[in-house]
């Protein structure tokens, strides 16, 4: 992940001041209020369900307290405390270079609020955010790591910057194949990715809410389908938004890596089961992964860079 701001490139962030949220969750409907705190260096990103008693509702935001991915990713604690809908909260604190967060919530869900990230990266823009002058680190990523779920994969491949590659393919043709493959700054994805949003079939409606799910789902904060037509009055924000979103998911779920992830994801028809299997088996392997300050990122891409410049002429004589 890389910033435009050189202090924040190489220290951990939070923000400056509190911000406030209200809205309702996507899949349970109800009413939600959540509060974002600046939270102190190497804290990370925890939340905490205020509804609950106290003491049990923190949850951290880690990929191995992720316990459902059905329709959303679902982070839980050993009390049985849960909540859902976390990925796009977490790619806008991510896009935003935002590290170490407190984040007050009351109820089981995020709020989808449009649908999308921009709201969220709207605000913590217009609130601000300090350097704590504290190193922020990364992954590295040193060798691939694939994972395969039926026709769905995905993987991780060493790169000198954040890159995601998405690969969907929907029967129904307002989406039809969609792929996209972006470096990930802030700037591009405060720009173009984030106001992508959610979107649903409206011939599932019934069924997922027969399940007590979509209970909150609207043309207010998701992309409606019906049949081959967008009922949605202003359209579509980006011709490939479906693409755009998926991204965006991937990149929420691989913030629950616990810090910006160097190399690059590869998904074909990503889903939060095929995301969180990737992290979980990237993890299993200590020596896929390296742990480096920002500092040193610079000196490994001169490297990288310098040794395939060397590898060049090699593979020209080849051809």
């Amino acid at each position: 992940m890389v910033y435009s701001n050189a202090g924040i490139c190489t220290s951990q962030c939070t923000i400056q001041n509190t911000i406030d949220f209200v809205g309702v969750g996507l899949h349970n409907g109800e009413a939600v209020t959540m509060r974002l705190h600046p939270a102190a260096p190497n804290t990370g990103v925890y939340f905490v369900r205020t509804d609950v008693v106290p003491q049990q509702g923190v949850i951290q935001a880690n990929w191995h307290n992720v316990v459902d991915t059905s329709m959303c990713t679902v982070l839980g604690n050993e009390h049985g405390v849960t909540l859902a809908t976390v990925e796009h909260l977490l790619a806008a604190l991510r896009g935003c270079g935002v590290d170490n967060v407190l984040i007050e919530i009351s109820g089981a869900e995020v709020p989808i609020l449009d649908g999308s990230a921009a709201p969220v990266v709207a605000i913590i823009k217009r609130t601000g955010i300090v350097a704590q002058r504290v190193p922020r680190f990364g992954i590295w990523i040193e060798r691939p790591i694939e994972v395969q779920q039926g026709e769905r994969y995905a993987s991780l491949t060493p790169d000198v910057v954040s890159q995601i590659t998405v690969d969907i393919d929907f029967t129904n043709p307002v989406i039809g194949s969609q792929c996209l493959s972006v470096e990930i700054t802030d700037e591009l994805f405060e720009r173009e990715i984030a106001p992508a949003r959610t979107f649903g079939f409206a011939d599932e409606v019934e069924a997922l809410r027969s399940q007590g799910l979509a209970l909150g789902a609207s043309r207010r904060n998701a992309i409606v389908i019906d049949n081959a037509e967008v009922v949605n009055e202003e359209g579509l924000r980006f011709g490939d938004e479906f693409a755009r979103h998926k991204v965006l998911d991937c990149l929420g779920d691989l913030a629950l890596a616990g810090a910006p992830v160097f190399g690059h994801l590869f998904a074909h028809k990503p889903g939060h089961r095929l995301n969180n299997a990737l992290l979980r088996e990237l993890f299993a392997h200590p020596d896929a992964w390296s742990r480096v300050e920002y500092s040193e990122v610079a000196a490994r891409r001169a490297k990288l860079e310098q040794s395939a410049r060397r590898e060049l002429p090699d593979a020209a004589a080849d051809i």
